[in-house]
């Protein structure tokens, strides 16, 4: 199953919350073979797993009274997608402002799920997300989520407003004691579902931003944008996926690729540039995560290099140090001390 992406509209803002908790994210991008390119931004992805692999990058570099996943949450904002922030900020009610949650898979982040339900005098906000050893261990979509959530909630409503209790699925992690202080919220762990659970009275109370003009030109223009951004990105993203699960196309070229996809090498290649990406970068991207991903196992650094269609070893190692910083020999003994 080829490996789902994320798109890199996501990354300024862990830009900010790295400067925040006092690193600099550049280098932590580049160690993942990722270039941030604001230029193109909104057509450009990056792997789940290298985007998880960052992600704790960050939280091992931040100090312990900043948590990354916090940060990020807090300082969170719609800087290259003003017309979201715009449609929540003109809302009627929180409602109204939930449509939201329609746009973000397509728009920020398809791991980002959610959906509201009633029931009685409560509603929940629930995130919806695989539970495993991972999500387990590493809770940390969830909180980046519910912090982002708990900011905008507060902005509509007042920073005093009662916004009810949070739940996680997740055991309580060694910084439990954090999560109330940062949240403002009751907390509680081990629970059936991620969700947010408040008064349904909330749904609907007046919002004081209720500007019905601007509210509607917002949403027109954000359908346009998930139809324009879905069209753009669909030859990108299938051809990454493909990448990673036919080693034949990652080893061979663009007339190969070309083939797969029913259509000449100049055609793909002009598709592509429209996208604001080539060929030759999203193979250099997905050979620099499989030899990451292989370099974790048993296999010899010559099969690695034939996997990923390099010529030899040496031609590897020059793209591996050009990555890197280091060679594949040495990533690989760092790994394993």
């Amino acid at each position: 199953m080829p490996e789902q992406t994320v798109p890199s509209i996501v990354l300024p803002s862990w830009v900010k919350a790295a400067t925040r908790c006092g690193f600099n994210l550049k280098p932590v991008l580049q160690a993942h073979g990722i270039e941030l390119d604001l230029m193109h931004i909104e057509h450009s992805v990056v792997p789940v797993g290298t985007l998880d692999r960052v992600l704790e990058s960050c939280v091992e570099r931040s100090p312990a009274d900043h948590h990354f996943p916090f940060v990020i949450g807090e300082t969170f904002a719609f800087e290259y997608l003003p017309d979201l922030e715009t449609f929540l900020t003109t809302s009627a009610s929180l409602r109204d402002a939930a449509r939201v949650l329609e746009w973000v898979p397509a728009l920020i982040n398809p791991l980002v799920v959610a959906r509201i339900e009633e029931e009685d005098g409560y509603a929940r906000l629930v995130l919806e997300a695989p539970l495993d050893n991972r999500t387990r261990t590493r809770p940390w979509h969830a909180e980046m989520f519910f912090a982002s959530i708990l900011k905008f909630a507060r902005i509509l409503l007042g920073e005093d407003t009662d916004l009810g209790k949070l739940s996680f699925r997740h055991p309580p992690p060694p910084y439990a004691w954090r999560y109330e202080e940062f949240f403002r919220l009751p907390v509680h762990f081990n629970q059936p579902r991620d969700a947010l659970v408040f008064d349904r009275e909330l749904l609907d109370r007046h919002l004081e931003g209720d500007y019905p003009t601007l509210h509607e030109q917002a949403a027109e223009l954000i359908e346009q944008r998930v139809v324009r951004l879905t069209r753009r990105e669909q030859l990108n993203v299938r051809l990454t996926r493909a990448l990673y699960s036919d080693p034949r196309l990652l080893r061979g070229g663009v007339s190969e690729a070309g083939r797969a996809f029913a259509m000449g090498p100049r055609t793909l290649q002009r598709r592509l540039r429209r996208e604001g990406t080539s060929f030759a970068g999203l193979q250099d991207s997905v050979r620099h995560q499989r030899a990451l991903e292989l370099l974790a196992g048993d296999m010899d650094l010559e099969s690695i290099s034939e996997e990923l269609g390099f010529s030899d070893r040496r031609s590897f190692t020059r793209a591996f140090r050009r990555w890197t910083g280091m060679t594949p020999s040495r990533m690989r003994d760092e790994n394993s001390s």
